[in-house]
């Protein structure tokens, strides 16, 4: 009976272990920002990114969405993150080409 148990408590902590790890974000907002250095982003708008490099920059962005910003309203941030988001998830160049406002987003949070 304890085994039992200490199985069944060993099994709860793991299940919330590894819902923990869905919430830790994949890339930092620094290693995030290294995928636009390398112009992945420019790539995805002119249709050239691959499918793994769109992945790739919507996990980048999803796990931006998941950190406070450096600086400025969380709100803004969020607001930021999830145009980028949805913009890429939709396949949308044009709503992507407003969301992606480097000039924007470093001003209020960087």
């Amino acid at each position: 009976m304890k085994r039992m148990l200490l199985v069944a408590l060993v099994a709860c902590l793991a299940g919330v272990s590894l819902r923990a790890d869905d919430d830790k974000p994949k890339y930092t907002i620094k290693e995030a920002m290294k995928f636009h250095k390398e112009k992945l982003h420019e790539k995805f708008q002119k249709g050239q990114a691959t499918k793994e490099e769109t992945q790739t920059l919507l996990d980048a962005y999803i796990s931006m969405g998941k950190q406070k910003p450096p600086k400025g309203d969380e709100k803004s941030w969020k607001e930021k993150n999830d145009a980028l988001i949805k913009a890429v998830k939709d396949d949308n160049k044009e709503a992507f080409a407003k969301a992606v406002n480097c000039g924007g987003c470093h001003g209020a949070h960087k």
